[in-house]
C-alpha cells in the first residue's frame, strides 16, 4: 500500500505538469479535455489494410458477438434491477452506489471483503490495457472498412483532473455515417469484441500463473453452523426474559458486538448483533447460530492445522476431526494478514450422531447464491472456494490480484459497452440494427430514444432503492 501510495503521488505530479505543460493541446469537447496525438496510426493502417480477408471473417464475428452481449447485458440489468427492488439484504451487504466508476481501493473503502484490493497500480496498467486495445480495434476496423482515422489520443476528465484518464481514436464521422450498416455495426462492435478476447487470453493467463504458482495451504469455511428459529419460540435473551417477542425487541436486547445466548426453553442458541440486522426484519423466524464450539471461539474462517496437522482441504478437515470425540481438548491454527492464531477448543457433539464430533462450521453452496457470487464464482472458476491457496513467492498474490482483475474489468467493459444506450457503442448499434430491419430512420430513432429513457429511467429507480436501503431503516 506504501509503494501503490507513493506511485499514486508520482503519476499525479506527472500528469498534472504534463497538461500544464502541454495546455495548448488541449481541447475541450463534452465533459473530457482531449489531448490529441499521432501515436499508433501507422500501426492501425498497416493493420487495418494488411490483413483484410481475416478482419471480413472477424468482423462478422464481431457483430454477432455485439447482439449476444447486448442480449447479455440487457437481461443482467433486469437483475439487477429485480435485486435492488426484492433483495434489501444483497444492497446492504454490497454498499456500493449502483453509479460508481471504479476507483482505486474501492474494495478497500466500502470493505467488501468478497473482492480483493484494487491498488491504483492495478487501475492505472488496467485502463491502458482496456482502453487501447477497445479504441484500436475501433481503429483497424474503420481503415478496414476505409474509414480514416484522424487521430488518437487520451481524455482526462476535468472535474477530477488529473487521475481519470480515457483513450480515444477519432474517426472521420462523415464518412463514417455515409457507410452502409454493416460496416458501420462492426466498427461500433470491434471494441468490445478486442475487450472480450483481451478477457479470454488474460483468463488463460491467470489459469496458468495460478497453477503454477499457488498450492493449497489450508480450509475456507463460510459460516458458523445455524438454524431456522421461529421468533414467537424464543423466552430469552442474554438471560432476559421475553413474554411476547419480536424481531425488533430481540434485535434490541444483543449487544453491538460479541456473542450474545438466545435460548428457545431448553435449547440455547448464539447470535450476532451484525449477524441478525443482515437478515432483514422478520415477523416470523431468524437464523441463529448452533451453540457450537467454533462459534464459542470465534474461529477466523481459514483453519491451516487441526492439532499442528496440516489440513489443506476440506476433506482433510474432516478426516483429522473424525480422529478425535466429543469432549475432546484440540488446537485449532488459523491464519489472517498471514498471521497465523491459535485457538484450544473442546468438539462438541454432533447433532446428527452424538457419538462423533463437532466443530460446528459451515459451508456455503455458491450455485444457489446471488449473482454476485456467481459472477465472482465465474472468474474463480479453476478454485476450490473451500482452500485457502498460498503463493510460491512473496508478489504471487499481487500479480494474481491484478490479473484477476483485469479478467473481470475486460468482460464488465464489453458488456456495458453494449447497452442499448445512447452514450455507449450499443446505443449507435442498437439504432443501426433497428434501421437495418424497419429500413425507416423515423421508427429507428423513436425505438432508440425509448430504450435510452426507460435505461434511464431504470437507472434511476435503482438509486432511489439503493438510497432506501441504505438510509431508510
Amino acid at each position: 500500500m506504501v509503494y501503490d501510495l507513493v506511485l499514486l503521488g508520482i503519476f499525479l505530479v506527472f500528469t498534472s505538469v504534463f497538461l500544464y505543460l502541454k495546455r495548448k493541446n488541449l481541447k475541450r469537447e463534452k465533459l473530457l479535455f482531449l489531448y490529441k496525438t499521432r501515436l499508433g496510426i501507422k500501426l492501425i493502417n498497416y493493420v487495418g489494410k494488411k490483413y483484410k480477408k481475416t478482419l471480413d471473417v472477424l468482423g462478422y464475428i464481431s457483430i454477432a458477438l455485439g447482439f449476444i452481449l447486448m442480449g447479455t447485458m440487457v437481461y443482467l440489468f433486469g437483475r439487477i434491477v429485480w435485486m435492488y427492488i426484492f433483495q434489501a439484504e444483497i444492497i446492504r451487504m454490497v454498499k456500493v452506489p449502483p453509479i460508481m466508476p471504479l476507483l482505486p481501493y474501492l474494495p478497500q473503502l466500502f470493505k467488501l471483503s468478497f473482492l480483493p484490493p484494487f491498488y491504483f497500480t492495478y487501475w492505472i496498467i488496467i485502463i491502458a490495457v482496456v482502453a487501447i486495445f477497445h479504441e484500436f480495434a475501433h481503429g483497424i476496423f474503420a481503415v478496414h472498412k476505409k474509414i480514416k482515422v484522424k487521430s488518437t489520443g487520451f481524455g482526462f476528465f476535468p472535474f477530477f483532473l488529473p487521475i481519470f484518464l480515457a483513450a480515444f481514436v477519432e474517426l472521420d464521422e462523415k464518412r463514417m455515417v455515409k457507410k452502409k450498416i454493416l460496416p458501420q455495426m462492426v466498427v461500433l462492435s470491434s471494441g468490445t469484441f478486442a475487450n472480450v478476447l483481451t478477457g479470454i487470453l488474460s483468463f488463460l493467463v491467470l489459469f496458468a500463473f495460478f497453477s503454477l504458482v499457488f498450492a493449497p495451504s489450508g480450509t475456507i469455511f463460510d459460516t458458523y453452523t445455524y438454524s431456522i428459529v421461529g421468533i414467537s419460540a424464543i423466552t430469552s435473551v442474554n438471560n432476559f426474559a421475553l413474554e411476547n417477542p419480536s424481531y425488533s425487541s430481540v434485535l434490541s436486547l444483543l449487544n453491538e458486538t460479541g456473542i450474545n445466548e438466545v435460548k428457545t426453553g431448553d435449547l440455547t442458541y448464539l447470535a450476532t448483533k451484525s449477524f441478525l440486522e443482515q437478515q432483514g426484519n422478520s415477523e416470523k423466524y431468524v437464523f441463529l447460530y448452533d451453540d457450537a464450539p467454533a462459534i464459542k471461539a470465534q474461529l477466523e474462517n481459514t483453519i491451516i492445522k487441526v492439532n499442528g496437522i496440516s489440513v489443506k482441504s476440506r476433506e482433510k478437515m474432516g478426516e483429522e476431526l473424525l480422529k478425535y470425540f466429543p469432549g475432546s481438548k484440540i488446537t485449532v491454527t488459523t491464519i489472517s494478514n498471514e498471521q497465523e492464531k491459535v485457538y484450544e477448543v473442546i468438539l462438541g457433539k454432533n447433532p446428527n450422531n452424538e457419538t462423533l464430533p463437532y466443530l460446528g462450521v459451515g459451508f456455503m453452496n455458491r450455485e444457489e447464491g446471488s449473482v454476485i457470487y456467481k459472477i465472482i464464482g465465474f472468474f474463480t472458476s479453476f478454485k476450490n472456494p473451500n482452500i485457502y491457496y498460498k503463493p510460491i513467492f512473496a508478489a504471487g498474490e499481487f500479480i494474481y490480484d491484478l490479473l484477476w482483475w483485469l479478467v473481470l474489468i475486460c468482460f464488465s467493459v464489453a458488456l456495458v459497452n453494449m447497452l442499448p444506450v445512447g452514450i455507449f457503442d450499443g446505443g449507435r448499434f442498437f439504432y443501426l440494427a433497428v434501421l437495418g430491419i424497419t429500413k425507416r430512420e423515423s421508427v429507428a430513432k423513436k425505438v432508440f430514444s425509448f430504450m435510452t429513457y426507460l435505461f434511464l429511467l431504470l437507472l434511476a429507480v435503482i438509486m432511489i432503492f439503493w438510497a432506501i436501503n441504505m438510509f431508510v431503516k
